[in-house]
């Protein structure tokens, strides 16, 4: 699988995906306000890689405050937090990572600024090491529920979707690795395309049949019974269970229902925002 995030010689190397598929570029990020700008111009994408390139920016957005008083640099790293959640409100697992990294800082503000940057780099790559491992438990236990057959997916939650291996596609990935027979329908997820450009060409990297649908034939391939699962990622899930995630998978999860084919919505508990309660309410 493509790294989606790394840290490598005291950057962040970032994966452009909206190169994606023609180019495989990665942007050196030296700072929070180019991960922030990877984040707003979508080189990354997908509610827990967000997460985890929002903690790299504390980190990064750290390293450049001054040393000396610790709660003015608290203040500071309070204000690189800020910058980064307003990118993109709608992924809650922003607000997670950057709220946990904040918490952090405080937890350790004995330690002082100058012990605190490199810590705050060594909680970032803690945040991305979980991530993968989360998302290989989510494909191990969802593995069990996708029977042979057809699978659609809707949008990128795969390996560029997190840190690596992927949410909706890390279920497909875990049957695969326990034998299942799957054939899998990416649909093209208009308009930036992210189903065409993303899902199709990671699982053509990693030799799993996969199948490139437009938006509106998914109607189709469920009524003549190609379809047996439909499993999608999410960008926030609310108290009572209820789901966001990208336009047009509220489509699929009627159509899926009319047709009696299981519908997953797959996420860590990162993408649980406790402090909404339902689609409807805010609080």
């Amino acid at each position: 699988m493509t790294p989606t995030l790394e840290w490598k010689d005291g950057a962040v190397a970032m994966l452009d995906q909206s190169r994606l598929p023609r180019e495989v570029v990665y942007v050196t990020c030296r700072d929070a306000a180019t991960v922030a700008k990877g984040i707003k111009d979508l080189w990354v994408r997908g509610a827990p890689a967000i997460g985890v390139a929002a903690a790299m920016g504390m980190a990064l957005g750290a390293r450049d405050l001054p040393d000396g008083d610790t709660d003015a640099f608290l203040k500071g790293l309070d204000e690189v937090g800020d910058m980064l959640v307003s990118q993109r409100p709608t992924a809650v697992n922003l607000a997670w990572a950057v709220n946990r990294m904040r918490k952090f800082a405080r937890d350790h503000r004995d330690a002082g600024p100058g012990r605190l940057k490199a810590m705050l780099v060594e909680e970032s790559q803690r945040i991305l090491d979980q991530d993968i491992a989360t998302c290989r438990a989510i494909g191990a236990a969802g593995a069990g529920l996708l029977p042979d057959g057809g699978v659609l997916t809707h949008c990128n939650a795969g390996a560029l979707a997190t840190a690596g291996y992927g949410t909706a596609l890390g279920v497909i990935r875990g049957a695969e690795e326990a034998g299942r027979a799957l054939r899998v329908f990416a649909d093209e997820t208009r308009p930036v395309l992210q189903g065409a450009r993303l899902t199709a060409w990671e699982l053509m990297q990693d030799g799993i049949d996969v199948t490139l649908i437009t938006d509106n034939m998914a109607a189709h391939v469920m009524s003549r019974g190609h379809v047996q699962a439909v499993v999608v990622g999410a960008d926030r899930i609310a108290r009572n269970g209820d789901a966001a995630n990208k336009i047009g998978t509220y489509s699929l999860s009627v159509l899926a229902r009319a047709h009696a084919v299981p519908f997953y919505v797959v996420a860590p508990t990162s993408t649980f925002d406790m402090r909404t309660a339902s689609k409807t309410s805010p609080t």
